[in-house]
């Protein structure tokens, strides 16, 4: 699969095959796309945490709350990105340049990851919207979670929605 294919087929699952588990070799391609990601100074300030049976329960309950998220108790994985200590050479160009370079970094190896569960088959949600003390404490991270990803199989119901997007013209200036 191209990534233009992936790029225009990808969407933000939220019905789930409740009985297909996700296989470890295609878990393991997605999390190697997320290792190869760029970072800045190639830092990789983050750390992927899988969560899978009672975890990922757990965890699928930490990002719920206000009625949200009431799919991510279908998936088999929740895949927790925390965000870990710049490298100096980052922190010292953070500093600098007034940018926050954890947060970039981390959205880019969400989007390579995501891309890469696209091109595996699996359907996948990234969600802003949890309790990071409660994740924390079920994970036994330290730092920050910044980002969660669901990840499983797409309901066979589940049907590629149209694509709601900018115009090239909105979007891009050629200087």
């Amino acid at each position: 699969m191209d990534f233009m294919t992936i790029a225009k087929n990808r969407q933000s699952c939220r019905k789930f095959d409740t009985d297909r588990a996700v296989e470890d070799k295609v878990l393991n391609a997605v999390l190697q796309a997320g290792r190869l990601a760029p970072s800045a100074c190639n830092g990789q300030p983050y750390h992927f945490t899988v969560c899978r049976g009672e975890a990922a329960e757990k965890v699928a309950a930490a990002c719920g709350g206000m009625g949200m998220n009431k799919f991510a108790r279908q998936v088999p994985v929740m895949l927790v990105i925390s965000e870990e200590p710049y490298v100096k050479s980052a922190a010292v160009g953070a500093k600098l340049k007034g940018n926050d370079y954890r947060s970039i970094d981390i959205g880019i190896a969400a989007a390579y990851l995501t891309a890469e569960a696209a091109a595996q088959g699996l359907g996948s949600c990234i969600l802003g919207w949890f309790d990071d003390e409660k994740i924390r404490a079920i994970c036994g991270l330290s730092h920050p979670v910044r980002l969660v990803i669901v990840l499983g199989y797409a309901a066979e119901d589940d049907k590629l929605r149209e694509k709601k997007r900018k115009t090239t013209e909105e979007l891009v200036t050629f200087i």
